[in-house]
């Protein structure tokens, strides 16, 4: 999209109704119409916590009648971390140094930054489980879109707060759904994911930015400078066990990874609407093996 094509659409974008249902009436729709049946009382739980506060805390033992897929998730990431041990020694003596803005040495993806949607991937089977999509789903009151999976693992390090360490919010569209996942416990010292409650856009202090400083046109805000917006007694700092699942949407102000003490390692996955200004984060084979997902997971990759 050049540049004044941009500049007309963006603000008709930022219209609730255009949003919905102008840029994204077909799956808008095709949601109303008995998309939300069928949610688990947990999935519900989850829902109206987000809605209300923009995130929800929630864990595998609850979320899921079947806790094996999280158990293969689990052993799947220690095979790659230990078949990468070498290369993550090396990536963690630079884990403090700044090479330049944008670039978080503090945090690697151990899948590729782009991935190609293989319906035998577990890694991408467990982003498109029935329980994310229905959440997914049914926040944005849509059929979303999977636009990323990956597993994040943050180094500790002792540095200056930068990056997504401080906070910020996410921009590819009105509402953005991440999933965390952590795969070891996270408490203080390992940079748990903290969000400002009801800085979403259905929220009471959507819009009510807080003093800022930018690094790329991304507007980054130290604790001082949120708490004037949001005290930061409400803040939810998302500390616990192996297992923990986070829902949020980062179109309200979060920050996370300011491990200290302990490395973090959690899998992602994100959901925006079909017609999200978001990167194109994953690939699609030419092949008829998609047909192996089920409808509502054929949903989440339609665009393809």
């Amino acid at each position: 999209m050049n540049g004044t094509l941009r500049s007309i659409v963006k603000p008709l974008r930022n219209n609730d109704l255009v949003w919905r249902y102008g840029f994204n009436i077909l799956p808008s729709l095709g949601y109303s119409f008995g998309g939300d049946a069928g949610l688990s009382v947990t999935e519900r739980s989850v829902l109206k916590n987000l809605n209300r506060d923009g995130v929800a805390i929630t864990d595998v033992d609850a979320l899921f009648n079947d806790t094996s897929e999280f158990d293969r998730l689990e052993s799947q990431v220690g095979d790659l971390i230990q078949s990468r041990k070498e290369e993550m020694n090396q990536l963690r003596a630079r884990a403090n140094s700044v090479a330049s803005v944008g670039e978080k040495t503090f945090n690697t993806e151990l899948l590729e930054s782009v991935l190609t949607v293989d319906p035998m991937d577990h890694f991408c089977r467990f982003a498109l489980n029935s329980s994310f999509l229905n959440v997914a789903n049914a926040y944005l009151r849509m059929y979303a879109k999977l636009r990323y999976y990956n597993v994040w693992y943050t180094f500790a390090s002792s540095g200056e707060a930068r990056e997504s360490q401080l906070w910020h919010f996410d921009r590819e569209d009105n509402y953005i759904l991440k999933v965390f996942v952590y795969l070891r416990d996270v408490y203080d010292g390992a940079g748990p994911f903290t969000y400002a409650p009801q800085t979403h856009r259905k929220g009471a202090f959507w819009n009510r930015l807080p003093e800022a400083h930018f690094e790329n046109n991304v507007r980054r805000s130290t604790d001082e400078q949120m708490h004037a917006v949001v005290p930061r007694e409400k803040w939810i700092r998302a500390t616990g066990k192996k297992g923990t699942i986070i829902f949020a949407d980062t179109r309200g102000y979060h920050k996370g990874g300011e491990a200290r003490t302990d490395d973090r390692l959690m899998f992602t996955c994100m959901f925006t609407s079909p017609t999200s200004d978001s990167k194109e984060l994953l690939k699609y084979r030419e092949t008829n093996s998609y047909e192996t997902f089920n409808r509502k997971q054929r949903r989440a990759i339609r665009s393809r």
